[in-house]
């Protein structure tokens, strides 16, 4: 007879739940299924059953990764990463398991540096980003999971929204994985462009990426102010690139007197002849061939 499997247990904490407790979940799952394991979650205050966890994240008081035990709130907390950011229960089960999950520990720290540390962040009450004009925030991933908490007017068990939840997290999870593993894998063809290219200032790529690809790949090349690359439709893009991942500022932008301007219009003021589109926004200028591209950035950079 076969040995039946045992149900491994995921326990975390009842009432309220948090982007943290959410996502570890997820990232538990997902190891687990990789494992091929069988587990339930489980939401409770009981310690008994806590301590009789497999995988316990979130409560218990007590964080000793050899045992599985991922909880941050206690007096003395759980450790902090190099920036600052203080480790929470998705951050102490990623920083054990993401790694596996991804099978790359280059990609988990993508992941940690766009998902879990924000995750972490937020949980631990650091502010990350400031308000325009005090009124507009960024919607984080925890006003996300806010959106599923019972209102003063619901009676909702809390315990069957969060696994409907970590489910949800667990998609976005695999999806950040795809993207920072087609990243890294992009990463390549972006090292080589920039190597080929005679003025590092201006480098092309031959096939399109989306903005926030070739924004991370070119983080290690900070001489890179524009790059060119061709849209599907075989027009070309000359893009600046952002001051960084994290904000909307550009490097350099195309000059103010191009804002809108399309077609001959463009052409006249640029004295590009296949111009087509400024960006109103100036960080944008499209042409159709890469040889204009390329122009309309070398007399941006020269303004």
């Amino acid at each position: 007879m076969k040995k039946k499997r045992t149900v491994k247990k995921l326990v975390t904490h009842d009432g309220s739940f948090h982007s943290d407790d959410v996502f570890a979940a997820a990232a538990l799952s997902l190891f687990l299924k990789r494992r091929k394991e069988k587990f339930k979650i489980i939401r409770t205050r009981d310690e008994k059953i806590i301590k009789a966890g497999d995988y316990v994240f979130d409560v218990g008081g007590i964080y000793n990764p050899k045992k599985n035990f991922f909880d941050h709130h206690q007096r003395r907390g759980a450790g902090q990463r190099k920036n600052g950011i203080p480790y929470s229960s998705f951050g102490l089960v990623w920083k054990k398991f993401g790694p596996g999950i991804c099978s790359s520990k280059a990609v988990a720290e993508m992941i940690d540096r766009k998902l879990v540390g924000p995750v972490d962040a937020e949980d631990s009450g650091f502010d990350l980003a400031k308000s325009i004009g005090g009124e507009a925030f960024p919607y984080t991933v925890q006003n996300m999971i806010n959106a599923f908490l019972p209102t003063w007017r619901e009676k909702k068990n809390q315990n069957e929204i969060f696994p409907k939840l970590a489910q949800i997290a667990k998609t976005i999870l695999l999806r950040e994985i795809k993207v920072a593993n087609d990243l890294s894998k992009a990463q390549k063809i972006f090292d080589k462009a920039y190597q080929k290219s005679k003025d590092k200032k201006i480098v092309v790529l031959n096939r399109h990426f989306t903005r926030d690809e070739f924004n991370s790949g070119f983080e290690k090349f900070p001489r890179t102010v524009f790059v060119i690359y061709p849209r599907s439709s075989g027009e070309w893009k000359a893009e600046s690139l952002r001051k960084s991942t994290y904000v909307m500022t550009s490097k350099k932008n195309f000059p103010k007197i191009w804002a809108g301007l399309r077609n001959q219009d463009l052409q006249k003021v640029s004295e590009v002849p296949d111009a087509i589109f400024c960006h109103r926004g100036l960080f944008l200028a499209v042409a159709k061939s890469k040889k204009g591209a390329i122009r309309l950035a070398e007399l941006a950079l020269k303004k």
